[in-house]
């Protein structure tokens, strides 16, 4: 498992339990699009896209140690970032 991958399945369950928690009618449009997400997350172009991308951020040394699927799911759900 690639970081990445970590990091996507660390956001698909942060985003689980969040949807969870959205019961009332009002959030069922909310709880509709994270599930969107939550399938992009989960197909294999966003997870080629995703290798493509931390392959070469690491080699041109833009990141140390890619979190993007987490970092979407905490500005999802509103929580401080690592």
């Amino acid at each position: 498992c690639t970081c990445s991958s970590l990091d996507t399945d660390r956001a698909l369950v942060l985003l689980e339990e969040y949807c969870k928690k959205l019961r009332k009618p009002e959030e069922q449009q909310l709880k509709k699009a994270i599930r969107k997400v939550m399938g992009i997350f989960k197909s294999s172009l966003f997870q080629a896209l995703l290798g493509s991308f931390t392959e070469k951020a690491t080699r041109h040394g833009t990141i140390s140690h890619p979190s993007l699927p987490a970092a979407v799911a905490y500005d999802v759900l509103g929580c401080p970032k690592d």
